[in-house]
């Protein structure tokens, strides 16, 4: 740690120094004001200098004022719903300059999707996924965005580059090499809780990030926006938007094992329209990898149409494709439930690979009926495919146990899916007597057509009662070493026989009313109620193979031979919401809620009926504090989630159809009767540019682990979830410390730091065994994995020059070692010191 922390001092006092010196030399005040067309002062509206981007927002009265350095200022203001304007001022050393009274001019071409974020900061911007047209101080609940500034200054390439901005979120696992699972909270997030515009998403594949306007993250309990979504909270990715005036940009990245990036963004006007525009984005993206043998390629098209049907209808049109192919890469391995450290060790097979197609498609009609009231609509359609070639994953208590040897086998599955979702918002205010309403009415429906084919291994030509399974035999320390390989193989993917074909079609519904009552001036209550209703069919047909035939004979032909299992499930839940916010001050929130939220479960009861959803009930406190003048936001949460009646199985005894009793060795047959309990506290601090600086920053602790339960030890934690993580970003934009006309106009740096420590993967030891009705008379077989506490440092410098500009970054700067895990089964180490540069031309 001393290391660390003076490096870390090192990095500080590079950034520091040039600001402590000169933030104060040769500049002069700004001061002016803000008004409407009928002469009413305009709060919120951004004043920013053009050059550095450097802003403040307009107080109550319409006033503001603004630093800057000495000589000729371009003034950029604008605001939500008005004509953006520029002003040419002559600012002069030490002394004010004041601008005459700025009338603003109300935008009748102001694009709908187009939020004006600029100035504002995390508690004053509205998230769209809230759904309500509400600043977030005025929410009893934690949310953050990540704008797109931060995006392009972090160089983001994945998802888990911009996690760094969030206390609290975190990557789970990796598994595969293919995707990065989310949690938050204790619990992982999954395609339910991932959504894109607000539409769910197939989170099997990692998102394209370049194309990414901000980031949305609503903590805690969203179950009455969205049903059926895990307690910790959802992510939203916001892509950009048509805009009218033409622009982009090009640009190419490239970086450390032969990566590089290719990138387009052009938008503008559809020919000279004023009420039809376009935009476009793509990128391709091929690299190698740290780890040996891995490679990648990704294509990327993100088109879309905005119509200004009349001034106060539009219709938004935007289309997703994504095609990335990849090696499919579990890790490194572990013996016995311990990390045989490595960085680069691949134990996959020749010919492995991952191949993913995601197509999307979102309409979103939006109008505006009245000054206080609009309806939403949205339609969306997504089709995912995925192929998979692997060999099979190394887990940790097989055969490589004891002397690091491994037997290979290899898998084989094809992933078709078809996602349609149609949605329907109201939302508007209104008064009754000295009370204000903002209210949301609801309604949404989902459908997912998935169907799974998955493939087993053949039939023995010596012993047709009994499987081929092995592939070939390597030790995972030494993958030269000579291991004798006996007994019938495999000699490729070719030989793996159709199994099962599973076709699910899941399809939801809900209803949704809420309310956030403003009961005076300083106190808020938001009160809400939604009913889901879940229809869960599957079916699973299956081939003749020796896996699931009594007649013990393979059948590689693509007939059907009967149907295997037939499910189906109706559940139903009411999620109810309630909070209050107590506001003592207008930059000030203090707030507490509850909210409820469902799981629905697979399984039966004793009696043989479908077992009924889990509940989790949450409760959560915070305050939400705008300091400085709304330049600084601090967010303090803590929160307490409780799952009461977890599914768990059932240990009881059973009576059979003759009367015999016995004990229940059929894990399907379980009961509600176990507890998680997740509690923890969150910390977020975001500041707007401050004489150059930028400061994004937080910390989170949690603790989740199963407070009841007949398997597992009580108080012991559940797997993947950090009981710390901390972030700290700092950047510096030279331009304010040495002025507008030296060469260090357009310089700026920064560094990011990211902490996750006291992470466990593997196994939750067992104090019973369920397959057998017995404790366990010596230790439990399984065991946890201790993840590696790590730090990450990154450095970044850019420069920009009138339409160029160039960032370079240095990432992991301490070539830290540590691995995301799933189970004991993918153990993916995380990437070493690596070095990407960006260079892109503003057309």
């Amino acid at each position: 740690m001393p290391r660390t922390a003076s490096r870390l001092t090192f990095l500080l006092a590079f950034l520091l120094f040039p600001g402590l010196i000169w933030a104060q030399t040769g500049t002069g005040l700004i001061t002016g004001k803000l008004v409407g067309s009928k002469g009413q002062p305009l709060e919120n509206m951004s004043v920013s200098l053009k050059k550095t981007g450097m802003g403040v927002n307009t107080a109550e009265d319409g006033t503001y004022e603004l630093r800057a350095a000495a000589g000729n200022q371009l003034l950029h203001i604008s605001g939500l719903g008005y004509i953006t304007q520029e002003l040419t001022v002559d600012v002069v050393a030490g002394k004010t300059t004041s601008v005459p009274v700025t009338t603003l001019v109300v935008n009748p071409h102001q694009l709908a999707e187009v939020t004006i974020s600029e100035g504002r900061n995390i508690n004053q911007r509205p998230t769209s996924i809230s759904k309500l047209p509400v600043a977030s101080l005025d929410l009893p609940q934690s949310a953050v965005t990540v704008e797109r500034q931060v995006l392009e200054q972090q160089q983001v390439l994945r998802l888990s580059d911009a996690l760094v901005n969030v206390s609290g979120l975190y990557v789970t696992s990796t598994t595969g090499g293919t995707q990065e699972e989310l949690g938050s909270r204790g619990f992982a997030y999954g395609s339910n809780n991932t959504f894109k515009n607000g539409v769910r998403f197939n989170n099997g594949v990692m998102p394209e990030a370049s194309s990414l306007e901000r980031m949305e993250v609503l903590k805690g309990s969203t179950a009455i926006l969205y049903g059926n979504v895990a307690a910790g909270g959802v992510l939203n990715l916001v892509t950009k938007k048509p805009q009218l005036q033409r622009g982009g940009s090009v640009g190419l990245r490239v970086g450390s094992f032969g990566f590089w990036k290719p990138m387009v963004d052009v938008y503008g006007a559809v020919g000279k329209s004023e009420k039809v525009a376009f935009r476009l984005n793509g990128t391709y993206e091929q690299s190698n990898s740290f780890r040996d043998q891995v490679q990648a390629q990704r294509l990327y098209v993100n088109p879309s149409l905005l119509f200004e049907l009349t001034p106060k209808t539009s219709l938004l049109l935007e289309g997703d494709f994504l095609r990335d192919n990849r090696t499919p890469d579990f890790g490194i391995g572990s013996i016995n439930y311990e990390i045989p450290a490595s960085r680069t060790r691949f134990l996959n097979v020749d010919g492995a690979k991952n191949e993913t197609n995601q197509t999307s498609t979102t309409a979103t009609l939006t109008s505006q009926l009245t000054d206080a009231w609009q309806v939403r609509g949205v339609a969306g359609f997504q089709h995912y495919d995925n192929l998979l070639l692997s060999a099979t994953r190394p887990v940790a208590s097989g055969a490589a146990a004891t002397y690091g040897d491994l037997t290979r086998g290899l898998q084989r599955t094809e992933i078709d899916e078809n996602y349609f979702l149609a949605q329907l918002d109201l939302t508007g205010k209104l008064r009754t007597g000295r009370l204000e309403h903002t209210v949301l009415l609801g309604a949404d429906a989902d459908q997912y057509e998935t169907n799974t084919l998955a493939f087993t291994n053949p039939a023995s030509a010596a012993d047709p009662k009994k499987a081929v399974t092995a592939y070939d035999i390597i030790n995972i320390l030494d993958r030269n070493k000579t291991i004798k390989q006996p007994g019938e193989r495999l000699t490729g993917f070719q030989d793996l026989v159709r199994n099962t074909n599973t076709q699910a079609n899941t399809r939801r519904a809900g209803f949704y009313a809420q309310d956030l009552l403003s009961l005076s001036e300083k106190v808020k209550v938001l009160a809400g109620l939604r009913w889901s209703y879940q229809e869960t069919p599957s079916d699973v047909y299956y081939y003749n193979t020796v896996a699931n035939n009594n007649a013990n004979v393979p059948n590689t032909t693509t007939k059907l031979a009967g149907q295997l299992v037939n499910n189906r499930r109706y559940d139903n839940a009411f999620s109810p919401r309630l909070g209050v916010v107590y506001q003592p001050l207008k930059t000030m929130a203090v707030f507490a809620s509850y909210a409820n939220s469902f799981q629905p479960n697979t399984g039966i009861d004793a009696a043989g009926k479908a077992l009924a959803p889990s509940t989790f009930d949450q409760y959560e406190v915070g305050v939400k504090n705008d300091l400085f003048k709304g330049l600084l936001s601090a967010n303090v949460t803590a929160y307490r989630i409780v799952n009461s009646n977890l599914a768990q199985t059932y240990l009881g005894q059973l009576t059979d159809a003759d009367g015999k009793v016995t004990n229940n060795l059929n894990t399907n047959i379980k009961e509600l009767a176990g507890e998680v309990t997740s509690k923890g506290v969150e910390v977020d601090v975001q500041s707007k540019p401050m004489m150059g600086w930028t400061i994004i920053t937080g910390y989170s602790y949690n603790n989740t682990a199963y407070t009841k339960s007949n398997i597992y030890e009580n108080g012991s934690r559940l797997r993947y979830n950090p009981a710390h993580t901390a972030n700290l970003s700092l950047y510096y934009n030279f331009s304010s410390a040495f002025g507008e006309h030296t060469f260090l106009r357009g310089l700026s740096a920064g560094i990011t730091s990211y902490y996750v420590g006291d992470k466990m993967a593997g196994r939750n030891t067992r104090k019973y065994d369920p397959a057998t009705g017995q404790p366990f008379a010596t230790a439990d077989a399984f065991k946890l994995i201790s993840i590696p506490n790590y730090t990450l440092f990154d450095a970044s410098l850019g420069y920009a020059y009138e339409r160029f500009s160039v960032r370079v970054k240095l990432a992991n700067i301490l070539n830290e070692l540590s691995y995301n895990l799933h189970d004991d089964n993918s153990v993916n180490p995380i990437a070493p010191r690596t070095f990407s540069a960006t260079a892109s031309y503003r057309l």
